[in-house]
């Protein structure tokens, strides 16, 4: 094992060179109290900056054993020790002077959700800390200014280590509240379903956001307050009685006026699949572990996939029932996402009506009248989603600003006024009881998906090298093909679409065989990554710009990708 004395040394030996003479530096360097890892060096001060790892073996980092041998225990300490980092390498990015790149230190900037990430990752067995991140090789131009990078590793870089990655300078009570946040939120989201549930929103939360670009809380934002007819009390293992609302199972519709709050209720849910930090606001809002954000997506590809429950025989005789388009009109894209997110496993499906394709959603009672059903090859969402609970038990939340018959089928009805829910589901049902009903067929057509065989890409499998590159949350491009992943809503980090478009290679190359179907493939991958993280795919030599998604997203991803082969 080379000792940072080496590396010092080689360091002096190579200052003024040229800026390949950098690449010996490549290997593991014991520095005391861990072990740095230059891993991959860039190609010159104007490229992507080298990447570097540190890795404290457990009884020298000294944290409780409490602190990580539990999954989502684990997870929240990884996301603590990498805000703590972030925050002292913060003030020393660029301090050592050069061209380009050089004297930036960077490590993956954290939001407001707890993810599981390669940038930190704390091995349950020992506690053994890998931290993962980014430094500029310091030069003049093409020439090496090691002095400036002997300060980052050697002056820098320990200082850093020693304020966040060691126990005995840790904000303890800090850390006490970051685990304690992570078992309430587990408990809460784990404990839905034996109460009937599928959300939570505790009394107090702050729900609206900054701003349309910023995930942060709104200063002096409303905070929610629960009406009495739905309030839930939870105990939870360390904050105590939680009082809230609690969203049962089965259909609820959430209505009001415009810039009442019913969107920013909805766009809470969907976050709420996620553990958030404290002071989020929306630290004890729990969604059921598999919602899906349902939209209209005009212009996605569908491959294969039965939408046959909603849209019936067209008049081209186009099969429905194994349905292929590259240009999805709004009506028939929202009909593949409910049908493949109901493949990926979904107990909960979350609609805005502002953003569903109003032909798919809902056919008023005149419109049946004139529009005889056997000449309407679409089945509207209402016709399905009563059903949908009652035989495949997959509930739904919906916003409506300007239809009111969904009144007609929903079991509870709330009224955002003011950002105030207000529980009004008799008066609701009253009020359409005077108005004729629409005509809600009692049939459950099955739901069918296990036949879609998938077929690996030869292009991916050639051994050529395939370039990745991520667009924010926008896309994915997979060598000279764009994933677009704009409407899925529920990907809060970029990335955890760097990780699909890495699982999605993959399972290109190791899972996708001509015989499995999706639904297999997915699972089966979705075993690996649950049982061994990131490693099981890609090995113990990985990036650290990868964030977990669900398996949702996995779905999502692979439903868009253009190139996918299904038969």
């Amino acid at each position: 094992m080379k000792t940072s004395e080496d590396l010092r040394k080689l360091l002096q030996e190579i200052n003024h060179r040229s800026y390949p003479a950098y690449k010996g530096t490549k290997g593991q360097y014991q520095f005391g109290k861990y072990l740095l890892g230059i891993d991959h060096v860039q190609g010159d001060p104007f490229a992507a900056p080298s990447r570097l790892s540190i890795r404290v073996k457990g009884r020298t980092a000294g944290f409780p054993q409490d602190c990580y041998q539990e999954k989502h225990r684990r997870i929240a300490f990884a996301d603590y020790l990498l805000r703590c980092f972030g925050k002292e390498i913060q003030s020393y990015s660029f301090q050592a002077k050069g061209s380009g790149k050089s004297g930036l230190i960077s490590i993956t900037r954290c939001r407001q959700e707890v993810l599981e990430r390669t940038a930190c990752q704390v091995r349950p067995d020992d506690g053994e800390i890998l931290l993962r991140f980014e430094v500029g090789f310091p030069a003049r131009g093409r020439t090496i200014q090691s002095d400036e990078l002997v300060r980052i590793l050697f002056d820098f870089i320990p200082k850093c280590v020693d304020k966040a990655l060691l126990f005995r300078t840790a904000d303890k009570k800090r850390l006490e509240r970051v685990l304690f946040l992570a078992d309430d939120y587990t408990f809460l989201q784990s404990g839905l379903k034996e109460r009937g549930l599928v959300a939570f929103i505790a009394n107090g939360s702050i729900l609206p956001r900054e701003s349309g670009i910023s995930s942060r809380p709104m200063k002096d934002g409303i905070p929610f307050h629960t009406p009495d007819a739905m309030k839930v009390t939870i105990e939870l293992p360390h904050k105590g009685v939680v009082e809230g609302m609690g969203i049962p199972e089965g259909i609820t519709l959430i209505v009001g006026g415009g810039y009442h709050g019913k969107s920013t209720l909805l766009k809470a849910l969907e976050a709420g699949v996620y553990p958030h930090i404290e002071g989020d606001g929306r630290e004890y809002v729990a969604t059921e572990a598999s919602a899906v954000k349902i939209r209209s997506e005009d212009g996605r590809s569908i491959r294969g996939t039965d939408i046959s429950m909603f849209i019936g025989e067209l008049p081209n005789g186009k099969d429905t029932r194994s349905f292929y388009t590259e240009d999805a009109s709004g009506s028939t894209s929202q009909a593949a996402n409910i049908t493949e997110s109901i493949e990926a496993g979904t107990r909960l499906l979350l609609i805005d009506e502002d953003t569903s394709a109003t032909n798919l959603m809902v056919r008023d009672e005149l419109m049946q009248q004139v529009i005889q059903r056997e000449m309407e090859p679409i089945t509207p969402f209402i016709e399905r989603v009563r059903s949908l609970y009652q035989t495949h038990g997959i509930s739904s939340i919906l916003v409506a600003g300007s239809s009111g018959s969904y009144f007609q089928v929903a079991d509870e009805v709330i009224q955002m006024d003011k950002y105030e829910p207000i529980h009004i589901t008799a008066m609701a049902k009253e009020k359409a009881a005077a108005y004729p009903g629409l005509e809600i067929p009692e049939d459950c057509p099955s739901i069918s998906y296990s036949e879609r065989k998938v077929f690996p890409d030869r292009k991916l499998n050639a051994g050529d090298r395939i370039k990745q590159k991520v667009q924010g949350l926008d896309s994915i491009c997979i060598n000279h093909e764009v994933i677009d992943m704009r409407y899925v809503e529920q990907l809060k980090d970029p990335e955890q679409l760097q990780a699909l478009g890495q699982i999605l290679l993959y399972m290109e190359r190791s899972v996708f065989n001509g015989k499995k179907s999706l639904h297999q493939s997915v699972e089966e991958t979705w075993a690996i990554l649950e049982r061994e993280g990131f490693s099981g795919l890609l090995g113990h030599a990985l990036p650290g710009n990868l964030a977990m998604p669900r398996k949702q997203e996995i779905y999502a991803c692979l439903n868009r990708y253009r190139p996918l082969e299904i038969r």
